[in-house]
């Protein structure tokens, strides 16, 4: 007999993980980690196989989510920002004296680490928009003392690669057609030279990763002369011969990839496929990865190594259980467990994600998962369609915190990969290129009836839900289709079009052309994303909302969720809005995070009658 699961309580789903992020010292003796201090996220280091290990950093609000080892084994670097600003700083921890410094102490500049190399273990390249917010030119930063030496000055690229020996010798500069173009340059003094020049239909699979380890050619993700993602080897020399293809996939993008730190050989290339499936290319591998991939039922993630390449960190993800975390060590083939990410969540049941696809109505297949609650029968359940952000991304297998809390409160949990979505090769991204409110949202629509017509959801209890472009589309499931759902949750998500891409943040000009011909250009044609957008059909909305919003959030403003809620607000229309002063695109504030989902639990259970936790003191 079928049996509900006990409520996972939402300070296990959404609280902080009480451990993440493993990463080795370079020399392999030390091992880092993210975990709580004083319920706010700092690094910790200890010595491997000892107790001994203790906080390193002393953040006291938002917590650290973005660190790294510097290659000289002293030093630890950290990216934080202020408040969700976006502006982040590049924070340097001297692990023998504990002393932190912020090397890039700049008001509203925001800084991107270029490269780190064991060749130069006492330097860091870092982009820093200082001097023009839309571009960042690359440092070279000296972490004994934080001096900054301008290396690389901006023409207008969005992306930069150096070779082994710390030489920006690549960047990317998008065109006006909304393309690609990959520029070189043989030394530091040469002339930026084009070396790729590709379309907007190419433009958001081709990227450069890496020179070669004589810097004679590069590697590159490109979809040029293909529907998906290659991972391609082009020299440098202005040869005509054809790019030498070293993996791909008729459908599947290229997702990561593995290279030897010393020699840049590729040794793993994967794919995200319904699962994440790796291709051997190194075939002094292929005993080791069987050995890894035998340890955990999950996806493997090769976390990061030491300089010696003798252990390797890694990390699994499964639909139905906490990351789990390993070191290996390929002189031995021994592998320790080293922790789960929240170890609280194995004392609950949790559901099976599993794929599912089907053909939209213009004959398009779309992908996604669906998960079930556990114990519950298939049948007419409530639904909620959790639409992921973007668009240019797309959902995965593996363990998800929404898809687990909406399927233990007793909803379907469908998510799907719409067209538009990335990782399925450049003709399905296309597929949405100006259909926001069009096509893309068809799919969803079509993803309803599917799950209806099967017999497992109830047509009167569905809801939308969705953060960024997952809240655009919760909004637009209200306005466009207002029939079809019951209630719907919005988080930042943009209500206007024509302000979204008039107020992006400056360092994303350069991508503008994307917007203008994937979206729509508000100065040719601003009737069009106005009827696009759902401000232009507030009217309609019949439904309650649920809308958050970030009051620091650089990508989408405060103010388009405020103008959809003035609107509501002046039509009287059933809603609820919270804003969180200290956020930005998304909540990364704990007890911000548990606001909202109690919040967005309680609205759920109230118009699809899942159950509930009690709200609590949040």
């Amino acid at each position: 007999m079928a049996t509900t699961p006990e409520l996972i309580p939402r300070e296990v789903l959404f609280g902080n993980p009480e451990r993440i992020l493993p990463r080795i010292s370079p020399d392999g003796g030390k091992l880092a980690w993210v975990a709580p201090v004083d319920g706010v996220l700092n690094v910790w280091v200890g010595d491997v196989g000892s107790d001994d290990a203790k906080p390193v950093t002393d953040d006291r609000d938002r917590g650290i989510r973005q660190y790294f080892w510097a290659h000289d084994g002293r030093h630890l670097l950290y990216l934080k920002d202020e408040g969700g600003d976006e502006n982040w700083r590049l924070h340097a921890v001297d692990l023998l004296s504990g002393s932190i410094r912020d090397l890039t102490p700049f008001d509203g500049v925001q800084a991107q680490v270029v490269d780190v190399s064991r060749r130069h273990p006492d330097h860091v390249l870092v982009g820093l928009n200082k001097d023009n917010e839309q571009l960042h030119d690359v440092y070279r930063l000296a972490l004994a003392t934080g001096e900054l030496e301008k290396v690389a000055e901006n023409p207008g690229f969005i992306a930069w690669v150096a070779d082994m020996d710390m030489r920006v010798r690549a960047g990317v500069a998008p065109t006006p057609d909304g393309g690609m173009a990959v520029m070189v340059r043989d030394t530091e003094d040469a002339d930026w030279r084009p070396f790729l020049v590709v379309g907007q239909e190419d433009s958001l699979s081709t990227s450069p990763l890496a020179f070669t380890a004589d810097g004679s050619s590069l590697l590159l993700l490109s979809s040029r002369d293909a529907n998906a993602g290659r991972l391609v080897r082009m020299p440098l020399s202005g040869a005509t011969e054809e790019p030498e293809v070293i993996a791909e996939d008729p459908r599947f993008d290229v997702a990561d990839v593995v290279l030897h730190p010393d020699t840049h050989e590729v040794q793993l290339v994967g794919f995200l496929r319904q699962r994440l499936e790796w291709d051997v290319i190194d075939p002094e591998l292929a005993h080791d990865v069987a050995i890894m991939q035998a340890l955990h039922p999950g996806d493997l993630h090769v976390s990061n190594r030491d300089d010696s390449d003798q252990v390797w960190l890694l990390g699994f993800t499964a639909d139905d259980g906490p990351v789990s975390y390993f070191s290996f060590d390929r002189r031995t083939k021994d592998a320790t467990f080293l922790f789960h990410h929240q170890p609280e969540l194995s004392r609950y049941t949790l559901a099976r994600t599993e794929p599912f696809s089907f053909i939209a109505r213009d004959g398009l297949e779309i992908a996604g998962y669906l998960t079930f609650p556990a114990g519950a029968e298939r049948r007419v359940l409530p639904t909620v369609v959790d639409v992921h952000g973007g668009p240019w991304a797309r959902d995965e297998w593996g363990y998800n915190p929404e898809a687990q809390w909406l399927a233990n409160r007793g909803y379907l949990c469908a998510q799907v990969n719409y067209r538009g979505s990335t990782g399925y090769g450049k003709d399905f991204v296309s597929a949405g290129d100006r259909e926001w409110a069009g096509k893309m949202h068809d799919d969803l629509v079509d993803a309803v009836s599917w799950v209806v017509d099967r017999g497992y959801t109830d047509p009167d209890r569905v809801a939308i839900y969705g953060g960024s472009y997952g809240g655009y589309a919760a909004l637009v499931g209200t306005t466009f289709t207002p029939d079809l759902f019951r209630c719907a949750v919005d988080i930042v998500g943009p209500s206007n079009l024509q302000t979204l891409i008039e107020s992006i943040p400056p360092y994303w000009a350069p991508l503008v052309a994307q917007f203008h011909t994937r979206v729509g250009n508000p100065e040719t044609e601003p009737e069009f994303l106005w009827s696009r957008s759902p401000l232009s059909r507030v009217d309609a909305v019949r439904v309650p909302l649920l809308i958050a919003q970030g009051a620091n959030d650089p990508r989408v403003k405060q103010a388009e969720s405020e103008q959809f809620v003035a609107a509501l607000t002046e039509k009287g229309i059933d809603h609820q809005y919270l804003l969180f002063e200290d956020e930005g695109h998304g909540f990364a504030k704990p007890e911000n995070r548990l606001k909202f989902y109690a919040a967005a639990e309680a609205f759920l259970a109230r118009h699809l009658g899942g159950r509930s936790e009690n709200p609590g003191p949040e």
